[in-house]
């Protein structure tokens, strides 16, 4: 009788969840895991040695050409993080402590910052500060010389301005749900504000923090467009992945593979770093008693809000000059001035193919990153064992895999019989979902976590079967969570342009590949005007999320 009850207690049970998890395990080893180990094999050959060979490898690190890049690679994500935790974290500590003129409108206008794509960032810099920018004109005018925009700094400027927001969100939430008895332990024993901030308040918040600038670190190390319109020879390993692989497309791959490994590589490192961090230093504490917001008045108040709005107009000032420039006149020389439309009509007449793919395929990868996004979650959370952790593993994988790395792994894999994937809008929304689906994942597994299991299990008691509970009660509740991980999914699926431009064909070419090309063409006028529509689009859909989340759900 032991024996019986043992066996069916062990034996498999092949209902929906089992389901559910062969068909998730299925498609991430056919999509990611075929994919990425294709791409790892890829790296040990060479057209130059026969057989296995670390000749690539080699060669990365002993030319300087490959060294430099890694180096410059290094010093812009380094700088970045460092002058996004500079600007972020400060700006969080004002929004939170003061009563900031217009706080609601700034927080709306920051988040707005950071969805517009980077690659846009940087190009309208080069409109206005390039050498031919409208504000290097006029105070050419005036007889001031402006600094290059192009280098280095150009780069790490147009990051920091479009990725501060990251630590500012981070670090803003942990600020809020700080107990305010701790800060008032410290001034009762004389402590003073400023010792306040940097002893306790910065220290508990540190995770947080971490969070932000593992994000700003990310995507600083995916991002292809800024350092490639913007740098002009200052290459980093984006950029480089993308040279060889264009420069090997007659031949093979595997030089390209190997850098994009050493990405990779780079990209795991550093989440082990912050988990290390902070597993050292890591506080629970209760929000019975949030902070108090210090009431100023009159020109205390303008003097607090000065700092802010200051921060917020320079981040909003890419999506500002794309939509002023978008309705300016253009020739082969560039802006000529006056008024026009012929610019939008110059897009929908040569370019709707890219507007009509862009939203097609957006849309048709936000319908599986929401399916799977809220079955994943829920088996995460709530069928913990070790295919749960299996899946939580491989889901975040694509989270430190820049999207011109995956873009190569999906071209070596899906180049050759039996499936030819390659120039398909297939292959454009697989490289979407996998890329896209770990921030539904974790949007909606954070809502479900803080969700009474009682509740699902008062439901099956009274006669629901668990899967009606699930998809008439959990499915609800996780709603909030999956919203807001589904807006981000979308805005960041419409704006995609590291695994676009490695992956289109010319019937699959999206809005983020024309608006680089086109720039690359030197038509100015047509890439102002497809830039405005994405940024139309990220604002709209910005909108409508907060509209109908009530600014109960942060957009991470």
């Amino acid at each position: 009788m032991l024996k019986g009850k043992v066996r069916r207690l062990t034996r498999p049970r092949f209902d929906f969840w089992f389901c559910v998890k062969a068909i998730v395990l299925a498609t991430m080893a056919l999509f990611l895991i075929y994919p990425f180990s294709t791409l790892l094999t890829r790296s040990f050959f060479s057209t130059r040695v026969e057989g296995l060979t670390l000749f690539n490898y080699e060669r990365f690190f002993s030319r300087t050409y490959y060294v430099n890049a890694l180096k410059n690679t290094g010093f812009v994500t380094l700088t970045t993080t460092l002058t996004c935790s500079l600007i972020g974290v400060p700006l969080a500590y004002i929004m939170t402590r003061y009563n900031v003129w217009g706080k609601r409108l700034f927080y709306i206008l920051i988040v707005m910052a950071l969805m517009s794509p980077p690659f846009i960032g940087a190009y309208s810099w080069i409109l206005l500060f390039g050498r031919s920018g409208f504000a290097t004109k006029l105070f050419a005018q005036l007889g001031i010389s402006l600094p290059t925009i192009y280098g280095k700094f150009g780069i790490i400027i147009v990051f920091t301005f479009h990725l501060y927001p990251f630590v500012y969100l981070y670090a803003s939430g942990a600020m809020n749900s700080i107990d305010s008895s701790l800060e008032e332990a410290a001034e009762n024993l004389g402590s003073s504000r400023l010792r306040r901030m940097f002893t306790i308040t910065f220290p508990v918040i540190l995770p947080s923090i971490l969070g932000g600038v593992v994000m700003v670190f990310m995507a600083v190390l995916a991002d292809f467009g800024t350092p490639m319109l913007i740098g002009e020879g200052y290459t980093v390993l984006p950029v480089l992945v993308y040279n060889e692989y264009m420069s090997e497309m007659g031949g093979n791959a595997n030089m390209a593979s190997a850098l994009s490994v050493v990405i990779v590589a780079c990209s795991l490192l550093v989440l082990l770093l912050q988990k290390l961090l902070i597993y050292k230093r890591n506080y629970v504490m209760t929000t019975l008693r949030p902070p108090q917001v210090i009431k100023l008045r009159g020109f205390k108040r303008f003097l607090i809000t000065l700092p802010v709005a200051v921060v917020t107009l320079i981040g909003l000032l890419p999506q500002a000059t794309v939509v002023i420039m978008s309705f300016i006149k253009t020739d082969f020389t560039g802006f000529i001035g006056g008024f026009t439309f012929d610019n939008y009509g110059a897009i929908l007449s040569r370019l709707g193919r890219n507007i009509t793919n862009t939203y097609w395929f957006s849309v048709v990868a936000i319908v599986f990153i929401v399916i799977f996004g809220t079955l994943i979650s829920y088996v995460i959370v709530r069928k913990k064992g070790a295919v749960a952790s299996a899946m939580d593993a491989l889901v975040m994988f694509p989270y430190v895999i820049p999207g011109s790395v995956l873009g190569i792994c999906l071209i070596v894999a899906f180049n050759r019989r039996p499936l030819i994937l390659t120039g398909t809008a297939g292959i454009m929304i697989i490289s979407y979902v996998v890329r896209k689906l770990p921030y539904t994942v974790r949007s909606g597994s954070a809502f479900l976590y803080q969700t009474d299991p009682s509740v699902e299990e008062a439901s099956i008691n009274l006669g629901v079967s668990p899967m009606k509970t699930f998809f008439t009660v959990m499915t609800r509740l996780m709603l909030p969570g999956i919203l807001s991980g589904a807006i981000l999914s979308w805005i960041t699926c419409i704006n995609e342009l590291s695994s676009s431009i490695m992956l289109y064909a010319g019937k699959t070419s999206t809005i983020a590949v024309a608006i680089y090309t086109e720039v690359m063409r030197m038509s100015d006028g047509t890439a102002a005007a497809l830039a405005s529509v994405l940024t139309l689009t990220t604002v709209v859909s910005l909108l409508i999320f907060l509209r109908v989340s009530k600014g109960k759900v942060s957009i991470i």
